[in-house]
């Protein structure tokens, strides 16, 4: 099942993307900005009830949305999961009036197959780079920018 993410569900969040961040794979976190950003957060549910996954939708501008956070047990991997919680993320972005989501990621084939094109990160708005000046990778940053028109 996917929902909305609530107040509870922050630590198993931050679990799921702690763990693709020990791998080099997302960027870590932290509570605060978890909390702070809940509202952007969708879960999926397993069916004892337990969070195993997570994808968040930011928006950038009226006419721009970001997919963040994307992290499925990796024991899902492979089951759709992701999927799913990706297609909740634009399902949203869709009622908001949003015309294209982007991400930034190194899962290049994954978001290809949901449709996602690669694009040159520097047609991106500034806005986006806000975040990037925290990375602890920048200015060496090895993602690949891919976006989805709505």
């Amino acid at each position: 099942m996917i929902r909305r993410a609530k107040v509870a569900d922050v630590p198993a969040i931050k679990k799921l993307i702690d763990a693709y961040a020990a791998k080099n794979l997302l960027l870590q976190r932290s509570m605060s900005d978890l909390y702070e950003n809940l509202r952007s957060f969708f879960v999926y549910i397993d069916p004892e009830g337990k969070v195993t996954g997570c994808c968040a939708l930011h928006i950038i501008w009226g006419d721009l949305g970001e997919i963040r956070s994307l992290a499925v047990e990796e024991r899902l991997t492979g089951e759709g999961v992701g999927q799913k919680l990706l297609e909740a993320a634009i399902t949203e972005a869709k009622e908001l009036g949003l015309e294209k989501v982007f991400t930034l990621t190194l899962s290049v084939d994954f978001f290809k197959k949901c449709g996602f094109s690669e694009v040159a990160k520097d047609t991106l708005p500034h806005k986006v780079w806000g975040w990037c000046l925290k990375c602890p990778k920048f200015p060496d940053c090895d993602e690949v920018a891919l976006a989805r028109e709505l």
